[in-house]
């Protein structure tokens, strides 16, 4: 057998601690099914003071809004609900808010706990998410000139107070300088934005300019150097126009680091490139290549996954970005930020929830194929498990039921429980400890940003994950209720949950 590929996943103490207790998760699933996704409310609020703590290396103040797009939880949401500003609400501290992309996170956001000035609303918007947000006085990130013109004319026919609107702007470039930032579907362009700051000052009477924001779907440090100086060229703008412009808002984007080895994803992506070229044995379901084909002894296309392995991701990155030079003006952009007195506005969702969950699918059925592969058909499917469907390659943990010999590691196919041959929780060989046994579980680390709600639904009438929020009660026992009964009042040691 050749030498297997791990591909690892990156563990942080409370999660590691969680896998630690298999009797534990064997009783969840037990209890609620499989598949089952658990989310660990305690592990975002960590998560937020990471984030702090680079607002205050930098003495930027601001709002650190949760994407809510990245998990429906309400556990999540409520705990975020809870926290104080860094510093219990002392000058110069980052709040915490969400950021909502549809009125159902908005009116969800306001049923877990958040009060209206802690909440932006992102996105397309149809009337009524438009309506909500301004009766309710949430600040609106406005897509368009209809957009603001839309939402000026609810104010003004409702007799509402004006509405707080930070205009989303893209297609940014540099004085002096080749970066460009990426076409996109949302936004005003940048070059395109006095017309904007004409119509705001038209509706000065409906609608209040507070800053302006912008969200850019790259990586790329360069490119958001870029968008953040010149969305601080806007506000200046809006400043000799005499309007009040007090922030700037960035969006996400930071990325989170999925792998705990480096070396494992170079020796992956290596060993897959040979495969496709003939120069090994097959790694992959029928050869899928992840974008990547062999034509007569040529690597053709390119690979479209997530760079699993990402030491510069979560609150790093974002330490990183603001200590990037302006590239016109040549200083740092969080100097930038501070001469100016701009408050710094960031909307992660991946990154927020990195280790703060994970999803759980019992082992159903184990054959060994004559080829010698073993395909492991899980109670669960590919849309309840989205890691592929989102790019991301990461081994699952294996959660015995019991301790058992094992015979060393094995490569497998995952299945999926529904009637389609396209459902392959992983189209590559996953090499677990051992071969799993029916009744065992596969644990899928990292999952709450992203994988667990984007793509699930009742497909061929199959049960849906349901969501349970963990957390350590008196003692440190684990303790667990679903995700709909949990109020952060637990963790301060009430108990609506069983211990194990």
């Amino acid at each position: 057998m050749s030498e297997p590929l791990y591909l690892a996943p990156r563990l942080e103490s409370r999660a590691a601690a969680l896998l630690d207790s298999p009797s534990f998760l064997h009783s969840l699933t037990a209890a609620l099914g499989s598949p089952l996704n658990v989310v660990l409310p305690d592990q975002i609020a960590d998560n937020v003071r990471r984030f702090q703590d680079v607002y205050a290396r930098h003495r930027l103040a601001g709002r650190i809004a949760f994407a809510h797009k990245a998990n429906r939880s309400s556990a999540l949401v409520r705990r975020l609900a809870a926290l104080a500003p860094a510093g219990g609400g002392t000058a110069g501290a980052a709040a915490v808010g969400v950021d909502v992309a549809s009125l159902g996170e908005l009116q969800h956001a306001l049923g877990c706990g958040f009060t209206p000035d802690r909440i932006t609303a992102t996105g397309p918007k149809e009337p009524a998410f438009l309506w909500l947000a301004a009766r309710t006085g949430t600040t609106v990130c406005v897509d368009s000139a209809g957009e603001l013109t839309a939402l000026a004319a609810l104010v003004e026919r409702h007799g509402l107070p004006r509405a707080s609107v930070m205009p989303r702007l893209s297609g940014f470039s540099s004085p002096g300088t080749r970066t460009l930032t990426r076409r996109s579907r949302f936004g005003i362009p940048a070059d395109e934005a006095d017309a904007l700051l004409d119509l705001a000052e038209k509706h000065r009477d409906s609608v209040e300019l507070t800053g302006v924001s912008f969200h850019l779907d790259t990586m790329a440090l360069t490119e958001k150097a870029v968008a953040l100086e010149g969305s601080v060229r806007v506000l200046d703008e809006c400043r000799r126009r005499g309007l009040r412009p007090r922030a700037v808002d960035i969006g996400g984007g930071f990325g989170v680091d999925y792998l705990a080895d480096g070396a494992q994803w170079e020796a992956y992506t290596t060993e897959l490139t040979r495969a496709l070229l003939g120069k090994r044995e097959p790694i992959t379901w029928e050869g899928h290549g992840y974008g990547l084909r062999g034509e007569n002894g040529t690597l053709r296309g390119a690979l479209g996954v997530y760079p699993g392995h990402r030491p510069v991701a979560g609150p790093r990155y974002l330490d990183e970005l603001l200590g990037q030079a302006a590239p016109a003006l040549g200083r740092p952009l969080a100097t930038l930020l501070l001469e100016n007195l701009y408050d710094l506005h960031t909307e992660p969702g991946r990154a927020l929830t990195d280790q703060c969950g994970l999803t759980l699918a019992e082992v159903l059925e184990v054959r060994v194929t004559a080829a010698g592969e073993h395909l492991v058909r899980l109670a669960a499917n590919a849309r309840d498990i989205g890691l592929e469907d989102h790019g991301l390659l990461v081994d699952p943990v294996l959660v015995p039921r019991r301790e058992e010999g094992g015979g060393g590691p094995v490569g497998a196919y995952l299945l999926g429980n529904l009637c389609l041959e396209s459902d392959l929780i992983s189209r590559r060989a996953v090499y677990l400890p051992r071969a799993p046994r029916p009744g065992d579980l596969l644990a899928f680390v990292n999952t709450a940003g992203y994988f667990m709600d984007f793509t699930a639904d009742h497909a061929m009438m199959q049960p849906v994950a349901r969501k349970a929020a963990v957390y350590e009660g008196p003692g440190g026992a684990w303790r667990w209720c679903l995700d709909e009964q949990y109020w952060p009042h637990l963790t301060a040691g009430d108990d609506l949950g069983d211990a194990v």
